[in-house]
């Protein structure tokens, strides 16, 4: 193994190798959880840098998606230990994913970098381009009080909405709201990504039903708030919120979304402060609930900012294009 110095000392060219994802297929023969009787959405491919000691330096994972409408997107996830950078680790793991991408007939690799950081001048140098900004957000909720003790999410939950009623439920869908849950995911299809080619995402029951599974499986704890329209019984919109499973900690907000035809009843608002009320009364132990939102969605963030949301960091979507 060849050794070169840098500037501030001298270390091996670092070894790269490829890991298996603990999460993958377990393979032919052996035991299969019961959401694994499908095909998955998507697999990931992993790296590993090391010294000649075979000490750790940094990692990489690549997202590889399977669905129709996503078969051209790869993401990635790299990081480098802080001691270890400017020697080439993280460009060596970035030629590994990138490779490996093209090896899959990808044309696009996405990755994610704090806003100003050395990450995001590390893949603006090797191609990538900033295709969106999000910015971060916390509820901070204090550990022994009370759901009411938040003025702007109790305000919310209380204001009437007249033709529209709030379903909510833990884990899986019920089955009587499948279908209209389901087809009301196209809330998000035009959720602002800017430059973002995410591909097209389509929903149906299974997947709805593989979400929540994926999301038990691993532990975490999904609850879901739905304005169900009173006239149709469909629903006109919905929020997602994750928990640890031990209610402990900072939850996070996954999805909200309202059907354009629905829009500009202040329905959005009402869903998320009612999943905050809710999930302070389940877990009154949670530290706060985390959100992040495109910048370019003022909507979202009106919402954010009026509930007591309070910005902690940004970050870029930047996007490589093969």
């Amino acid at each position: 193994m060849s050794s070169r110095t840098t500037g501030r000392t001298t270390v091996d060219t670092p070894r790269i190798t490829p890991l298996t994802d603990p999460g993958a297929d377990p393979g032919p023969g052996a035991s299969a959880s019961p959401q694994a009787a499908e095909p998955p959405s998507s697999h990931r491919l992993a790296w590993l840098a090391s010294d000649a000691a075979g000490v750790p330096l940094g990692s990489a994972f690549l997202r590889l998606f399977h669905r129709d409408g996503q078969r051209h997107l790869a993401e990635l996830r790299l990081a480098v230990h802080p001691a270890e950078r400017r020697a080439g680790v993280g460009s060596r793991l970035l030629d590994a994913a990138v490779g490996a991408a093209r090896a899959e007939g990808r044309g696009r690799v996405l990755a994610q970098a704090e806003a100003g950081s050395a990450g995001e001048r590390f893949l603006a140098a090797r191609g990538f381009r900033t295709v969106l900004t999000l910015t971060f957000a916390r509820l901070p909720l204090s550990t022994g009080a009370g759901p009411a003790d938040l003025p702007g999410p109790a305000a919310a939950a209380r204001r009437p909405h007249p033709g529209y009623r709030l379903r909510s439920w833990a884990g899986t869908v019920p089955d009587e709201l499948a279908g209209t849950f389901a087809d009301s995911r196209r809330a998000m299809d035009d959720m602002p990504m800017d430059d973002t080619d995410y591909g097209t995402v389509e929903w149906d029951v299974a997947r709805v039903r593989e979400v929540a599974e994926a999301v038990a499986a691993r532990g975490d704890l999904l609850y879901t708030v739905a304005a169900v329209d009173e006239s149709d019984g469909t629903i006109a919109g919905f929020t997602e919120l994750v928990v640890p499973g031990d209610g402990r900690g900072d939850g996070q907000h996954y999805g909200t979304g309202v059907l354009p035809e629905h829009r500009g009843r202040g329905l959005g608002r009402r869903m998320k402060a009612e999943s905050v009320r809710q999930v302070r009364e389940r877990h009154p132990g949670l530290s706060g609930l985390l959100t992040d939102t495109a910048d370019s969605n003022p909507y979202m963030r009106g919402i954010n900012d009026a509930l007591g949301y309070v910005p902690t960091h940004r970050a870029v979507e930047c996007q490589l294009d093969l």
